[in-house]
């Protein structure tokens, strides 16, 4: 995490478990298209902060970490639910082509 922001390490558990817990097949979905691995089998979040969002993936039977920036730095909470729902239509959409 380089650029915190506005999200305490707090937020940024809470942000996780409900990523991890609710919303598990998007993080693969996002995983597969906007962090190039298409092979994936699993994926969760790892962190985030205003620049971006990490996430653990496994692909070919290891567990490999990465980065996926924001569209732009975020600077309040309500922005994150934003880029992750476009990150997720992104996904489904380059998936579907």
């Amino acid at each position: 995490m380089t650029d915190p922001g506005p999200f305490t390490e707090d937020v940024v558990h809470q942000i996780m478990r409900h990523m991890n817990d609710d919303h598990a097949a998007d993080c693969l979905t996002i995983c597969r298209a906007l962090a190039g691995r298409p092979g994936a089998t699993a994926a969760r979040m790892t962190g985030m902060d205003a620049g971006g969002i990490d996430f653990a993936v496994t692909d070919g039977g290891a567990e490999h970490r990465v980065r996926i920036p924001f569209s732009e730095r975020l600077t309040e909470r309500p922005q994150v639910r934003r880029e992750v729902v476009r990150m997720t239509e992104e996904a489904r959409a380059a998936l579907s082509a």
